[in-house]
């Protein structure tokens, strides 16, 4: 008896990281020390002495179910996108600069080109953010997963100077709010999404094509998170200050949007300022979804909404445009109960 016989193969395990390893250079930041294969990642702080209160901000998220999508296409090169997004989005919507990243995959079986595969993805993740892949692991599970499942989860660690923090402090009613659009489903609420098109879960279904869509139902569920760094970072660089802002992910409107507010502040977001994707409409009526329901659950085409002040709105909007987003004037902040309503 040996570690193979008992599912676990080392030699593949040696394979996949020498396939991953071009996809790990891609991300390198000159404050990465050493390479991949060692003990612990490292990452040199010497840049952050240049801030006069330098913040730590971290994240950590997975896929959830969508992984399962990837399973079923058999296509595993963007869903790394989606992990790095779901950790770095929550970072800069603090305010802060994504430094580095480290993945964690679980699987029933090493196959080393599925791996890579799914670092490649996790890798243009990092690159869209400008952060670092300097570590990770595979660990394969025998007799907890089947063979052909995986998971992927992972962690971000980012800094900001305190002074630069999104809190949310300094808002007040007249601010603007801005939301940038999506880039489908991204990576929440999928349990609903599976439940929806149950009957469409092959990789015949998946690939069928939605003129409504412009796409294959798969190509539309699986399409990478958006990664709204950049669009921050502009926004910072245009002289715009950012009050207050708002990650949209599981929990929809009714959950998130509410963390950006402060005590006497209440957000109104206007439903028509903006075309709901045609994915949602699919997902609504399909699966008889109230509306409210749809708001708690989903983006409905908004990843990430952020305040500013009414007279930097033009700049704010004209420099997430440079950045390579789409934005939307989407509704105002008003003196009145903390939440949101949906008008």
């Amino acid at each position: 008896m040996d570690y193979k016989k008992a599912g676990v193969d080392i030699e593949a395990g040696y394979k996949s990281v020498e396939l991953m390893k071009e996809h790990v250079a891609k991300t390198m930041r000159p404050e990465v020390l050493g390479g991949l294969g060692g003990f612990s990642g490292a990452f040199s702080l010497a840049k952050i002495k240049e801030m006069e209160d330098p913040v730590l901000l971290s994240g950590t998220d997975g896929c959830g179910t969508k992984v399962k999508l990837a399973i079923i296409m058999d296509k595993h090169d963007t869903i790394g996108i989606d992990a790095v997004a779901m950790c770095v989005n929550d970072i800069a919507c603090a305010g802060g600069e994504p430094l580095f990243f480290l993945d964690y995959i679980a699987c029933g079986k090493n196959h080393p080109e599925k791996i890579a595969d799914i670092v490649k993805g996790v890798s243009q993740g990092c690159i869209q953010s400008e952060a670092a892949l300097i570590g990770g692991e595979t660990a394969e599970h025998p007799g907890l997963m089947p063979k052909e499942d995986y998971d992927l989860a992972g962690f971000a660690v980012g800094v900001c100077d305190r002074k630069d923090m999104i809190t949310g402090e300094d808002l007040k009613a007249g601010d603007v709010l801005i939301g940038m659009a999506s880039s489908g489903v991204h990576s929440n609420g999928f349990s609903l999404v599976r439940k929806v098109f149950e009957k469409e879960l092959t990789r015949e279904g998946l690939d069928t094509y939605y003129e409504e869509l412009k796409t294959t139902l798969g190509q539309a569920l699986l399409m990478p998170t958006k990664i709204y760094v950049k669009a921050l970072k502009s926004v910072k660089r245009a002289g715009v200050t950012v009050k207050a802002c708002s990650h949209i992910t599981g929990g929809g409107f009714y959950e998130n949007v509410p963390r950006m507010l402060k005590e006497g502040t209440r957000a109104v977001i206007k439903k028509d300022s903006y075309e709901v994707p045609a994915i949602f409409r699919m997902l609504a009526a399909k699966g008889d979804i109230a509306e409210e329901m749809m708001y708690n659950t989903f983006n409905m085409g908004l990843g990430m909404i952020v305040a500013v002040d009414k007279q930097d709105a033009d700049k704010a909007m004209e420099a997430i445009r440079a950045a390579g987003d789409i934005p939307y004037v989407v509704g105002y902040v008003e003196a009145g109960e903390k939440g949101v309503s949906l008008c």
